[in-house]
């Protein structure tokens, strides 16, 4: 290392390893030094192998696998996440559409379960007061891979009042198991006419960052999503994708202009 350069020290042994990353001495997957043996490699303090590996973790270059160690990533351009309302057809997942026309293979796993639908929850699906502990909603949690790689995670809520008693009780069984919520609810006949999406952007939780195997802290934009089918509410959903991942990409048919 430069002995010139006064930067701290960390910042000079990432400069080290980012440059192995970029040459190619370093593939993509390939395990980077553990901290430990860094520290013994570069005569440098534990604490000081940490952060540097911390920075190219922050910089997109490396993940870090609960128990398993840090690994090389080579940076992606953002892919597109179509956030259309007009579709050609109102069928299938339109994750799995748009991983499709990426030319990416497209996969979730899921978890579902009655629950009781919390204030917020209630209020975006316009349910009324909860009666004692009554179990009101299907809740849905959700993390989409591409290729492979967890890409978004998403927690879905649909209201019992509309689904008890269907084949689409279950979102992901049956015979239109991941069909996505348009074709679903087409198929009780309540076809889905508007949507409202709120979209943010903050720091991703410790579980979502593990999950989407980011680094901790970093940004993630969110997306309050409700469906509705005339004046009712038959779905609301919290999704959340790394903003470096992806770029949202909103488009629409336009009504037709009035003469004047």
């Amino acid at each position: 290392m430069n002995r010139e350069d006064e930067r701290p020290l960390y910042l000079r042994v990432a400069d080290q390893l980012r440059e192995r990353i970029r040459s190619g001495e370093l593939q993509e997957g390939d395990r980077l030094p553990s901290v430990p043996g860094l520290a013994a490699d570069l005569g440098i303090s534990r604490s000081t192998a940490s952060e540097a590996l911390k920075v190219l973790i922050s910089e997109g270059l490396a993940v870090a696998r609960s128990g398993s160690g840090t690994f090389v990533r080579l940076p992606r351009e953002p892919q597109r996440l179509i956030r259309a309302w007009y579709r050609a057809t109102p069928y299938g997942s339109p994750f799995m559409q748009d991983m499709h026309r990426q030319g990416r293979e497209a996969g979730w796993s899921y978890e579902s379960k009655t629950v009781q639908a919390s204030p917020e929850i209630r209020d975006r699906l316009g349910l009324t007061e909860s009666t004692g502990d009554a179990e009101d909603v299907v809740r849905t949690d959700y993390v989409f891979l591409a290729d492979g790689e967890p890409v978004m995670l998403s927690t879905s809520w649909e209201p019992l009042v509309v689904t008890r008693g269907t084949p689409i009780v279950l979102p992901e069984d049956g015979m239109l198991a991941g069909r996505g919520v348009a074709e679903r609810m087409l198929s009780i006949g309540m076809p889905i006419d508007d949507w409202v999406e709120e979209v943010a952007a903050r720091l991703g939780t410790a579980e979502e960052c593990e999950r989407l195997r980011r680094a901790a802290g970093s940004i993630m934009v969110t997306i309050k999503r409700t469906y509705y089918s005339a004046d009712t509410q038959v779905e609301t959903a919290d999704i959340v994708v790394p903003a470096d991942r992806f770029t949202l990409v909103y488009s629409g048919k336009m009504g037709c202009v009035p003469e004047q």
